[in-house]
């Protein structure tokens, strides 16, 4: 077992790593990919097809902003059609927001040309390294598990 002050250290690298990945890969465009959501769009778009449909309350409570706020960023995604709304089968007066086939189809593209960007930039790499990072990806998976 490895003691806390490494593990500490371990989670203080993991985060800066990561948080600089994430972010160079935000600031690079999206070539190909017409009527790219914003980040909070994306965010919703993105929760809206992981865990399926759910109200604006829901996911304004999930990404941890307003409703008002969600009810604006869910609206840009509804006029380009990739969101709809439906009513809530177990209760009539609620509407649920859920992902459309456009809305997947936009994700998917997005993912495309990010695994592109990353799959360029591990070219970059030596073969230890690719190794590394390749035995670690179902470890960040458990990890992100628990959190």
């Amino acid at each position: 077992m490895t003691d806390h002050a490494a593990l500490e250290e371990i989670a203080s690298g993991l985060a800066m790593s990561v948080s600089l990945l994430r972010r160079r890969l935000r600031q690079r465009p999206v070539e190909g990919v017409d009527g790219m959501p914003t980040v909070p769009e994306l965010s919703a778009l993105v929760r809206l097809d992981r865990f399926g449909p759910a109200t604006n309350a829901d996911l304004a409570k999930a990404e941890q902003i307003s409703p008002q706020a969600m009810s604006a960023t869910l609206g840009g995604l509804e006029r380009r059609g990739l969101i709809g709304r439906t009513g809530d089968p177990a209760d009539g007066r609620r509407i649920l927001l859920a992902i459309t086939d456009h809305g997947k189809q936009m994700i998917a593209a997005k993912r495309a040309v990010r695994t592109e960007q990353l799959a360029a930039a591990l070219t970059q790499l030596d073969a230890d390294e690719i190794a590394t990072l390749r035995a670690a990806v179902p470890a960040l998976e458990r990890l992100a598990a628990h959190l």
